[in-house]
């Protein structure tokens, strides 16, 4: 009888694979950990620049080197907001612009993405509508202002059309352009097993440009303000650009830099809820 090999050839590798499991485990964990160090180091570094602008400002206003009546201090435009803040006055201002920016934020991503979507699909309208957005793209917005009070009444219904005119060919050129840049192989290997352009533009179109919808949110938000303080500098009795206005004529120009503060503040935080909501959106795409 044959006597059976010391070691059967059907046995695996003694915990090769495992090992391999674990090298690849511990190199992702180093990974992760030198990306959170740098968020980490970047984090810091924009609060200490962010604190050292903030008292060169102050120790400026304090000793005279600036003339505190046009620039202000940090103290001093705290004071401000925290007493605004305090007997209310603040909130109807706030809660106005912010009104106004989001919807002129939605109303711009929304019209803009099918503009887009619009042309995209008729190569004619493309190319009749191409030169009319660049022309529009590239008027002055505060020009075309004292039309859309003439045409839409003095007040929110202006206010929201001035945004659109700067959000929406922003949004639609941007879009646009990352349609016409999904490579063709795609939509050619959709075309060979018969689909439509409808099929083309929801199975390859659509989902390889989502990134660039999405990331069109975060550009908007910035548009969005800069059209409703432009829209309220011509228009608005209410909201911080009219208080910026305000802060002008009456010669308090610390009232004026709390309502920059204020915007700054605010557009933050609209633009990293918008980059928060991107980052799910992308990763659960």
């Amino acid at each position: 009888m044959a006597r059976h090999s010391e070691f059967d050839d059907s046995t695996p590798p003694s915990h090769s694979s495992d090992n391999t499991e674990q090298l690849v485990a511990s190199t992702y964990s180093q990974y992760r950990a030198r990306r959170r160090a740098l968020s980490t180091s970047v984090m810091v570094t924009q609060v200490v620049i962010l604190v050292a602008c903030i008292a060169l400002w102050e120790i400026a206003g304090r000793l005279k080197w600036i003339d505190v009546l046009l620039f202000s201090y940090p103290s001093k435009v705290g004071a401000q907001i925290v007493q605004d803040v305090m007997n209310g006055s603040i909130w109807p201002h706030l809660g106005m612009t912010v009104g106004e920016t989001i919807v002129g934020f939605v109303l711009g991503t929304v019209f803009g993405t099918l503009l887009a979507v619009l042309i995209w699909w008729s190569e004619f309208l493309a190319r009749v509508l191409d030169p009319y957005m660049v022309v529009f793209n590239s008027m002055p917005k505060v020009a075309l202002g004292p039309l859309f009070i003439v045409g839409f009444g003095a007040g929110f219904t202006a206010i929201v059309v001035t945004t659109l005119s700067i959000t929406v060919i922003i949004t639609t050129i941007v879009v646009y352009n990352s349609f016409r840049e999904v490579d063709p192989n795609y939509v050619k290997v959709v075309q060979v097993f018969g689909g439509g352009k409808r099929t083309i533009f929801l199975k390859v179109i659509l989902p390889a440009s989502f990134p660039a919808i999405v990331s069109t949110l975060k550009v908007n938000v910035g548009l969005a303000w800069v059209g409703v303080i432009v829209g309220e500098f011509l228009v608005s009795k209410v909201g911080l650009g009219y208080l910026i206005i305000y802060g002008f004529q009456v010669f308090n120009f610390t009232l004026v830099m709390s309502s920059l503060v204020i915007i700054a503040v605010v557009a933050t935080l609209m633009y990293k809820g918008v980059a928060f909501l991107e980052r799910k959106i992308v990763n659960r795409a």
